[in-house]
């Protein structure tokens, strides 16, 4: 099938032209999971801002024209948050499944309490139970580079890698693969591995090799040996042809899970973090529009969007206020025209996580609390009329 929808691709121009609105050939319903970085702290919901918004660089307790200085060339609309707050959580989740996102690939650092991993992993426990609240899936992105300051710190010494590496797979097989929202292909959990730079090939093969459950495991770009296939990422030097390079790449593996993304506009050289990639840019949206089309087009189960909430690379496709909701309602048209969405969403649906927000941040007693509670549940069951008509009163 996938060799089939890999010459439809060639067929297509892959970049936009007048028939960008034309309905794609109708396949099984893929997965479409958004990467979500549960990495941000903002007061006053923690004491601190973190590094995430200001890459020791920018002060968020600045404001010019109605924002905070933050580590981003953009600005969410929902203005500098916590990735631990649950009004933010329900407010992502309900747009993601408003527009057709069936959940998310969250990005883990493991359970060790080094840096802001205790953080991370604090968050990641209260998204997964939101994701599961929201009757919507999720899968786990182990950050490769983890284990290089474990071995720094002397944490864990070199040779003890792959079991660290191993004993923490073994705890999300424990603790999360076996939860009803875990992502699964062919009865086994999903597992994505960010990054080359902490684990080398041979030893995510042994790795694998010495995990009690058997796992779909993908590979960032290329497939490593024992993996399931690979899942692919922006590569800033390639631009928009890089998707191309991985259909080619992934012809023949068993599975891929390619890359959807709006755009790639770092701030690492305006924060002093680097000097920056090569940019991606927006085009007006027709960046998002081509990846978009292209990974539809591929005939793979799993589709990412690259990213939820990266603001510090600048691939988000959170609504904000340079972009608005144009990428989300760009998906929501695309799997409409599929009928892939499971709500009867549009563009006006759309708005109502952002209103239900608001009535958050101004609740002033439990009674709220519950009246907002049971709206949530109206959004997230396509109640529509009655939400829209609680959020007016």
């Amino acid at each position: 099938m996938r060799t089939i929808a890999l010459v439809l691709i060639a067929l297509l121009s892959f970049h936009m032209n007048a028939a960008a609105d034309e309905p794609l050939e109708c396949r099984d319903r893929p997965l479409v999971l958004a990467h979500y970085m549960p990495w941000y702290v903002a007061k006053p919901v923690s004491p601190e801002w973190g590094w995430h918004w200001t890459m020791n660089q920018f002060d968020p307790e600045t404001i010019i024209e109605g924002r905070r200085e933050v580590a981003s060339h953009h600005y969410p609309l929902a203005g500098a948050y916590d990735s631990s707050d649950p009004s933010i959580l329900e407010y992502h989740l309900l747009l993601m499944k408003l527009c057709g996102i069936d959940g998310v690939i969250v990005d883990w650092y493991g359970l060790t309490d080094l840096s802001d991993y205790a953080v991370l992993h604090r968050n990641t426990l209260r998204l997964i139970d939101a994701v599961e609240r929201m009757e919507m899936q999720f899968a786990i992105c182990y950050e490769d580079q983890t284990v290089t300051p474990l071995v720094k710190e002397g944490r864990i010494s070199a040779d003890q890698i792959e079991q660290h590496v191993a004993t923490e797979i073994d705890w999300l097989a424990d603790n999360w693969f076996v939860r009803p929202g875990c992502v699964r292909l062919d009865g086994k959990p999903v597992l994505l591995s960010f990054g080359n730079t902490g684990l080398s090939g041979p030893q995510w093969t042994s790795i694998l090799k010495h995990t009690r459950t058997p796992l779909a495991y993908f590979s960032e770009h290329t497939r490593r040996d024992g993996a399931t296939g690979a899942f692919d990422w922006p590569i800033p030097d390639e631009g928009l042809l890089r998707s191309e390079h991985f259909d080619r790449a992934s012809l023949h593996w068993p599975d891929c899970i390619p890359a959807v993304y709006p755009r790639f506009v770092d701030v690492y050289a305006k924060a002093n973090v680097n000097d920056g990639y090569v940019r991606i840019g927006d085009d007006d949206g027709k960046t998002f529009l081509t990846t978009m089309r292209h990974a539809f087009a591929s005939g793979t189960r799993i589709i990412q969007l690259v990213t939820w909430n990266d603001w510090g690379e600048g691939t988000c496709v959170e609504p904000s206020i340079e972009f608005g909701y144009r990428d989300l309602e760009a998906l929501q048209n695309l799997r409409r025209r599929r009928s892939e969405l499971k709500l009867n969403a549009g563009a006006e649906e759309l708005r109502l996580p952002w209103q239900l927000l608001q009535q958050r941040r101004k609740a002033s007693s439990q009674k709220d609390v519950q009246r907002w509670d049971a709206v949530a549940v109206m959004i997230r069951n396509g109640d529509f009329e009655n939400a829209r008509k609680a959020l007016m009163q």
